[in-house]
């Protein structure tokens, strides 16, 4: 008896595995980030260090082989991360939370798990009907990078990457004045004795403002066009000096382009497709090797020249004028856009995951709300819903319907 004493003594000494403590409505969560199949898109929208927060707050993160590659992130950081790496994209595709930069084709929609969700840019320019009913066939729900807002009605991404477009976007100007690029050989600035070059600014948003700094550091004379008076006022706040702006009006603006080396379509669609601006003749006006660079592309430009290219044939000429029309600018600097991305996101699976998944978020956060265009089958964004000639559904009373 005094021995079988002993070991019941010696067995409760041993350590036993401690139970795990599960959060109050906190679920796992199976986050997908699958390699951008496009040759166009270098950006990841979360790094490894993003990776290892979410993991060692309960989520498992799916990496597909080389996703950060093209932004110097290896597979060895996002497996040192905690992250689970993949060799096929299947395995990425089919997590309930699919990340992706660029919009899925209709070959990665069919990997996708029914009823899983998607966040992803949208670029309604690049869309077609096909798209959104894959989507719908798939029950996903998909949430655009573009309509996303944040908790004061900003709206993060395209805030986040039009910093990094407008400072991006002179630098770009300035190659293509070069003689090197073909363009008027000019200096963006100019020099003692030599006027500076002429820019023009259509719109007076983030990018027109990080546009207008680069182009002031680097000594250009600006001019800003934009029918929102208080967008004009702000600006010229914001940069600290007066600078020449002006509501867009046909008369004033032709006469601006006429005389610009440089011309930036910096407006943003308030509802769907941008409103045409510069038209065919306004461009036949402008100096021969003048270059416009159309950032709002992917919503169709406010310049009716502008057509969408790529990076690897980013220009082409209309009029002797150089078009620069590539709608991911940031994807040129793409592990700044990466970090960027990241920073965005983060919080937003973290908060995710404490409320148990996306439809969560959908109900608890209007902010959230915003970005979603697919939501189990039906397509809830209106202007899409004329575009492409469907039908579409309320998001509140499907959400009201179902809860």
């Amino acid at each position: 008896m005094p021995n079988e004493i002993k070991e019941i003594a010696a067995a409760s000494l041993i350590p036993k595995e401690a139970p795990a403590v599960v959060q109050k409505g906190q679920r796992s969560i199976t986050i997908g980030l699958p390699k951008e199949k496009s040759s166009e898109e270098r950006r990841v929208v979360l790094t490894p260090e993003a990776v290892g927060l979410l993991t060692n707050n309960g989520l498992e993160v799916v990496v597909e082989t080389g996703a950060g590659k093209a932004s110097k992130f290896s597979d060895q950081d996002y497996s040192d991360a905690g992250a689970k790496v993949v060799y096929s994209p299947e395995e990425a595709l089919q997590a309930q939370v699919v990340l992706k930069v660029d919009a899925p084709d209709l070959g990665e929609i069919e990997k996708m798990t029914p009823g899983s969700c998607l966040i992803s840019a949208l670029q309604i320019g690049r869309q077609n009907r096909e798209f959104i009913e894959a989507l719908n066939a798939k029950k996903i729900t998909a949430i655009a990078f573009e309509y996303l807002e944040d908790k004061v009605g900003g709206m993060p991404v395209v805030r986040a990457m039009s910093e990094i477009a407008g400072s991006t976007v002179m630098l770009i100007a300035a190659e293509y004045l070069s003689s090197v690029n073909d363009g008027k050989g000019l200096i963006m600035g100019g020099v003692t004795g030599v006027p500076p070059t002429q820019v023009v600014i259509i719109g007076a948003g983030t990018v027109a403002e990080y546009a207008a700094r680069t182009a002031l550091g680097l000594g250009a004379n600006i001019k800003v066009f934009d029918n929102h008076i208080y967008k004009l006022r702000r600006l010229k706040q914001l940069l600290g000096q007066q600078i020449y702006t002006s509501t867009i009006d046909n008369l004033t603006l032709t006469q601006a382009l006429a005389e610009a080396d440089v011309v930036i379509g910096a407006l943003r669609a308030e509802k769907g497709r941008n409103k045409i601006v510069v038209n065919e003749e306004m461009v036949a006006n402008m100096m021969h090797g003048s270059i416009i660079i159309d950032v709002g592309i992917d919503q169709g430009g406010c310049i009716e020249t502008a057509r969408m290219t790529t990076h690897q044939d980013p220009t082409f000429m209309v009029h002797d004028v150089i078009h620069y029309c590539v709608p991911n600018i940031a994807s040129r600097v793409s592990r700044t856009a990466s970090y960027s991305l990241s920073n965005i996101f983060t919080p937003i699976i973290l908060q995710m995951a404490d409320l148990g998944g996306a439809e969560e978020m959908i109900f608890n956060y209007r902010w959230f709300l915003r970005g979603v265009y697919t939501y189990r089958g039906s397509l809830t964004n209106a202007y899409l819903a004329r575009k492409f000639d469907l039908t579409h559904k309320e998001l509140q009373l499907l959400l009201a319907a179902r809860y």
